[in-house]
């Protein structure tokens, strides 16, 4: 079973596991140690590159052979592996698979190799700056960076040095207000101000009331961010604020039932979230509940009746649980380049999505290829759909969020839970055109 589980942009989980930090770190985390060369060339396109049979829906979703050739072009991708508390190694394995697929069936880098230069940061800020020392010190021509919490100590060094910086997403301010070498591949306030806003429109009210983790990062997203931009859109937003490991909410739920809610929009880790939800089953609540993708995981689903996620709308950037064609090629790319990936894991899904978008932004730049050159590229690329991400299109000029000029793309996945708690349809909202 695929399960809904999009990961936080700073802090993601694999499941099954909890890092003991803050689950949400802000709004756009509502919200990414070996050199590996990829590759390229050999078999037939209905063949696995171990020589084994490879279906048909499966060849097809991969393409015809396009292989790259002559010196390769080096790529740095810097994850946070396996640590103390989490292991999110399967990025580095994705990677892996990931560069073969494009250096097979893409061309590579503008038709030539990619190869792989990998580190892992383990949620220590002196090794993410080492991370990015070492990209630096290897000479590679961009830094791609997966699921991590010290994301800017790995980005420092780098953006300093002038190399791009490709990323599934940031909550750090500095990394949002770089309009010069680095580039977000997703909205950083689509889940907690543009998806309530479109549930609140579609249900006529003029209210949201957000129960939220009480933790400073995600208070201060709210009132920072959220609550004045809902207010210009006419849309007040009541803020409950409950302490981390409050296991009964039935008395903030019963408040929040009184007093006209409107859309109830909740945000925490997925404890905080089962807490929530079933308060307000307890207290009869029925009107509409908007969350963020963290709310999801197999704890939920046992600890909280159908009954109660069914038709709670959840907010996503990758279309994880669900038959379509991102998750085909997915599948495909890991079922015949990779080892030891559960393509479940919506982790696994965001590394894809970096390194192929990476791809496609760059992937037929002419002449020198150096930084300058890839620089260039990605932000005169015209506007085009980013792998892996369920329809949703990306463009880097700066212009998707004005304010924050790294952010490559507007608005992002909506999905609505059965009645077991499952993704139904992926439904892409906000993502506007960009304009030149």
């Amino acid at each position: 079973m695929r399960l809904l589980r999009i990961p936080t942009h700073r802090s993601a989980r694999p499941r099954g596991r909890r890092p003991a930090r803050p689950p949400l770190a802000t709004a756009a985390a509502l919200t990414a140690a070996l050199l590996a060369a990829a590759g390229c060339g050999g078999g037939s396109s209905d063949e696995r590159p171990d020589g084994a049979p490879m279906n048909g829906s499966a060849s097809q979703a991969l393409g015809p052979r396009a292989a790259a050739t002559g010196v390769p072009i080096r790529i740095g991708v810097v994850t946070e592996g396996k640590g103390a508390f989490s292991d999110l190694s399967i990025q580095g394995r994705v990677a892996e698979a990931t560069v073969r697929f494009l250096n097979e069936h893409r061309s590579g880098f503008s038709g030539r190799p990619i190869e792989l230069v990998q580190c892992t940061s383990q949620t220590d800020p002196a090794k993410g700056t080492d991370c990015g020392n070492r990209m630096i010190e290897e000479g590679v021509t961009a830094v791609l960076i997966g699921t991590t919490g010290v994301v800017e100590s790995i980005w420092q060094p780098v953006a300093e040095a002038k190399i791009p910086v490709m990323l599934y997403g940031s909550s750090d301010v500095a990394l949002l207000h770089d309009s010069e070498s680095t580039f977000i591949l997703s909205s950083p306030n689509f889940p907690l101000v543009e998806l309530p806003l479109q549930i609140a429109r579609q249900e006529h009210a003029t209210r949201i009331t957000s129960i939220v983790i009480d933790v400073p990062a995600a208070v201060s997203a709210l009132t920072d961010v959220a609550v004045p931009t809902l207010r210009k859109a006419g849309v007040e937003n009541t803020l409950v604020a409950v302490p981390p490991g409050t296991a009964d909410m039935t008395p903030q739920a019963q408040s929040v039932a009184s007093r006209n809610p409107g859309v109830v929009f909740i945000a925490g880790n997925d404890s905080f979230c089962i807490s929530a939800l079933n308060g307000l089953k307890a207290v009869g609540y029925t009107g509409k509940i908007t969350a963020v993708s963290e709310c999801i995981t197999d704890a939920t689903l046992k600890a909280v009746p159908g009954a109660a996620l069914k038709g709670v709308a959840i907010s996503s950037y990758s279309p994880i649980g669900t038959d379509n064609p991102s998750t085909r090629l997915y599948d495909a790319v890991v079922d015949a380049y990779g080892k030891d990936i559960d393509p479940s894991v919506a982790d696994g899904l965001v590394m894809f999505t970096v390194l192929a978008g990476f791809q496609a932004a760059v992937g037929h730049i002419a002449g020198d290829i150096t930084p300058q050159s890839v620089l260039a590229a990605i932000r005169n690329m015209p506007e085009q759909e980013l792998p892996g991400a369920g329809g949703l299109k990306f463009r880097c000029n700066g212009k998707a969020v004005p304010d924050t000029p790294a952010v490559c793309t507007r608005g992002g996945l909506v999905t609505t839970l059965d009645g077991e708690g499952r993704p139904t349809t992926y439904e892409v909202v906000g993502n506007t055109p960009v304009a030149d």
